[in-house]
């Protein structure tokens, strides 16, 4: 590759308050810091808004044990539409985030606006937050056709690492919405090492990719738009986006979006596209050109003018920190 994925950057949720959803996962997940909030119209978005320009009010949340953040992501001028039919697991699209915990055995839980959590113990690090609470480790996908998003993960992401591919009733799966039925389960992961300015903030990634053998399942957003309620994108974050851009295309997957430039969200900017995967489940890429460091003081990272595949040195970015938010919005 000419390119590198540095980790997953976050996982977007669509809500309905952002203030209060950003203040139950800091308060029971250790996403306390606050990178930045950002009010905002999404010019760039309109093919998944049903052609219209939708405002929006963003924040973005990190977790300093390690690991993705959360783009939790509220439309102001309209009311978010949840999934038609309830939601099963199997279901073409995100169906739950995968969270790095050091201090638990594997777990399902669910958040109070019916969003999936898979608890995964995994003892990566970047800072010890007494908690042992990280950040995005990865996500639960459901897919119709599983060589089909193999090859898809395969060859552009570089999810070379069978972890393991199992088929069959799963026990920890029964108590899941739509869980008893068979499955072929695959878990991946990435052998190359390229961690980028951020890193090794954002650790080692997962992806779990499901496939129901028993049923036909619907897309997750089927008739509704980008930012209604639920897991709404998975973002990676890269370094080369033109590079990946082409091998994406090469592949028969086009940009749906791409800023092209740099775009800015407040006080951070960069360059982003989307690209569906073979079920339409949108994933987001982000080459970082400036995040907030500490913005107090002015201190901002701008990734142009250094090498963006090198790490930044650790105490920048737990500098970081200063953005933690022990007082609820």
């Amino acid at each position: 590759m000419s390119y590198s994925i540095n980790g997953i950057q976050q996982i977007g949720i669509g809500v309905e308050d952002a203030k209060t959803v950003f203040n139950w996962y800091k308060n029971n997940l250790g996403f306390d810091i606050l990178v930045f909030e950002d009010k905002s119209e999404a010019r760039l978005m309109t093919a998944y808004t049903n052609n219209e320009v939708m405002s929006r009010y963003a924040l973005l949340a990190m977790n300093m044990l390690g690991g993705g953040g959360l783009e939790i992501w509220q439309f102001t001028e309209r009311a978010p539409k949840a999934q038609e039919d309830s939601f099963k697991l199997g279901d073409l699209g995100i169906n739950m985030m995968k969270l790095r915990t050091t201090n638990t055995k594997l777990a399902y839980i669910e958040d109070p606006w019916h969003n999936w959590i898979h608890l995964v113990k995994d003892n990566y690090q970047f800072c010890n937050t007494k908690t042992g609470k990280g950040g995005v480790l990865g996500a639960v996908l459901g897919v119709a056709h599983m060589e089909k998003s193999l090859r898809f993960y395969k060859t552009i992401f570089g999810f070379d690492l069978v972890l393991s591919d199992t088929e069959g009733v799963f026990s920890e799966f029964q108590k899941l919405p739509g869980g008893r039925s068979k499955f072929r389960r695959v878990l991946l992961t990435r052998s190359e090492k390229k961690v980028g300015g951020f890193g090794k903030l954002l650790g080692p990634i997962q992806l779990e990719l499901i496939q129901d053998l028993d049923n036909v399942h619907s897309k997750i957003y089927e008739n509704r738009l980008w930012g209604d309620l639920g897991y709404i994108h998975l973002c990676f974050d890269v370094v080369g986006m033109d590079a990946l851009k082409k091998t994406s295309e090469d592949l028969g997957y086009s940009f749906t979006v791409d800023s092209s430039d740099s775009f800015d969200m407040g006080k951070a900017a960069g360059r982003f596209g989307y690209v569906e995967d073979p079920d339409g489940t949108l994933i987001e890429l982000v080459e970082t050109h400036r995040v907030p460091i500490v913005q107090k003081l002015g201190l901002y990272i701008n990734l142009n003018k250094r090498n963006a595949k090198r790490p930044l040195p650790n105490w920048i970015v737990k500098a970081m920190k200063i953005h933690r938010r022990t007082k609820d919005l």
